[in-house]
């Protein structure tokens, strides 16, 4: 009786091996996803057009001012960082980024697209790393163009009025730097939110109540009350914009500027850990 050799396993019976997902991978993952979206690019264009144009009309408005004063008054006025970075554009700004980064992680919630994410990709932890390292790049970038931009179209209307000031002036370029990171603080701390609510409304409702209802309600004037305030990053970012020294007798008690970088550090920081956290702890 004769006896077959065994057959060898062809190279189609070899189960194909899957190499193991790098968190390069992830980042480009991520950044597809918001690309694709349609209205990522109308968002950002939009605020780009709305926090620019705040600060032409802050600018537009104080030139009657600016007409009523001597050219030796107006050479004395500095620089107008409200005017260049204003309130209003900038709180808008913060609404908008905050909203934006809770939906990277909330969306794929209520899609159900988590579930898919997480059995390609079982480390959950490296995905909301991924989606944080992808919203601050993305938010970082929008931040810098928004600021550069409200600075250059503020400074040329009041250079009409021989009121403006070049970059290199003493106080432009922190709050420069401060209004362009303003955008990924809040960003990450939506993500944050939106890790920890996972529900679109109440999770862009409770960003906007923390980042731009809640600081106006404590007073400055009691220690307790205003630490709490300076803890908030549109009281840091008023700090870091402010280009002059707090008022020695004023009652109120004055952030100061390592502290207010130190809450443009830790509100992201926090929300990131927190989000890791807890969706490694939580069911799909």
């Amino acid at each position: 009786m004769t006896t077959l050799p065994p057959a060898t396993p062809t190279a189609s019976a070899v189960p194909a091996v899957e190499p193991p997902v790098r968190f390069r991978d992830l980042l480009v993952s991520e950044w597809i996803k918001i690309r694709s979206l349609r209205s990522t690019p109308w968002v950002l264009a939009l605020t780009t057009l709305f926090v620019i144009g705040s600060a032409a009309v802050a600018a537009l408005a104080d030139i009657d001012d600016l007409r009523a004063m001597r050219p030796a008054a107006r050479a004395d006025q500095g620089f107008l960082v409200f005017v260049a970075f204003p309130a209003a554009g900038h709180m808008a700004l913060m609404l908008v980024a905050g909203s934006v980064g809770a939906l990277t992680v909330v969306s794929e919630y209520s899609s159900g697209l988590i579930r898919t994410t997480t059995v390609a990709v079982p480390a959950r932890g490296a995905v909301v790393l991924a989606k944080a390292v992808v919203t601050a790049a993305l938010w970082t970038a929008a931040g810098a163009v928004i600021s550069t931009g409200c600075f250059l179209v503020s400074q040329a209307i009041l250079n009409g009025q021989r009121a403006g000031v070049s970059l290199t002036h003493p106080g432009v370029l922190r709050a420069l730097v401060a209004s362009a990171l303003l955008a990924p603080v809040c960003a990450l701390t939506g993500l944050g939110l939106g890790a920890l609510i996972r529900h679109s409304a109440t999770t862009m409702v409770t960003s906007a109540f923390i980042l731009v209802m809640l600081p106006p309600i404590f007073s400055q004037s009691a220690r307790w009350s205003a630490a709490v305030s300076h803890a908030m990053p549109v009281t840091a970012w008023k700090r870091l914009a402010q280009n002059w020294a707090p008022d020695p007798h004023s009652l109120a008690y004055s952030a100061t500027v390592p502290g207010s970088w130190a809450v443009y550090v830790l509100w992201p920081l926090i929300a990131v850990v927190l989000a890791v956290v807890v969706v490694r702890r939580r069911d799909v």
